[in-house]
């Protein structure tokens, strides 16, 4: 199973025997765009890392069909760490954003390694604590900030290479899923995203929003913020 375009990040510093022991348990799944494969059951018996691809994770209110995404995992993410730590299940609904390749490996076996294998350890929490960052910097930007304070803001997380999971997070997303990580709807992205090209901050093509003038950009960002 092991090779170059499958060898994770995550495994970088580990011994040739943990990696061996590692790939011994993994089992490489592939999935569709558009298909829901993982379900609450799935994830108290099995763990996740994504290889290639996107998958978002997501709730929904059923009687006002309004949808947030909660995360989008790209390659080397790892999921459900919540079920990992608690043993119970998370209501939560995933699905496949781009023809995705996963590893699944035997929970009880993450279980084992990360309470015996200090690398492993020293691997893992770093990881679940920029998870908690990114969600209580979403619950704060939800609550404190108006639309298009938030999509100026997600514009120039997409190029910090310090937002783990911001960093060219926009690649190839519709106006609908930036809508969704944002909390709002189609139609109120694409009002903000016409009024900061008419600003001449943006151009946008299919699927793609190029920054024009990011510190400007940056100072409408601040200026909102400060307000």
């Amino acid at each position: 199973m092991q090779n170059s375009q499958q060898e994770l990040e995550i495994l970088d510093n580990f011994t040739n025997t943990f990696k061996n022991e590692f790939y011994q348990y993994a089992k490489l799944m592939e999935f569709k765009k558009g298909s829901s494969p993982f379900f609450a059951d799935d994830l108290l018996k099995y763990f996740y890392i994504v290889v290639d691809g996107k998958i978002k994770t997501y709730q929904i209110n059923f009687i006002n069909n309004k949808e947030q995404t909660l995360m989008v995992y790209r390659r080397g993410d790892m999921f459900d760490v919540i079920s990992l730590l608690d043993n119970k299940p998370h209501d939560l609904i995933y699905e496949v954003l781009e023809n995705a390749k996963v590893m699944q490996l035997p929970i009880e076996k993450v279980r084992y390694w990360l309470e015996n294998d200090l690398t492993f350890n020293r691997k893992f929490f770093p990881y679940l604590a920029a998870q908690m960052r990114y969600t209580e910097e979403l619950a704060s930007d939800l609550t404190l900030y108006e639309t298009k304070d938030r999509l100026i803001k997600l514009l120039i997380d997409n190029l910090n290479p310090n937002k783990k999971f911001k960093y060219n997070l926009l690649h190839n997303l519709s106006n609908s899923e930036i809508a969704k990580l944002l909390g709002t709807v189609r139609h109120v992205v694409e009002r903000t995203l016409k009024q900061l090209k008419s600003d001449d901050l943006i151009e946008t093509s299919r699927r793609n929003i190029r920054i024009k003038n990011f510190q400007e950009l940056l100072n409408k960002a601040s200026e909102r913020v400060l307000k």
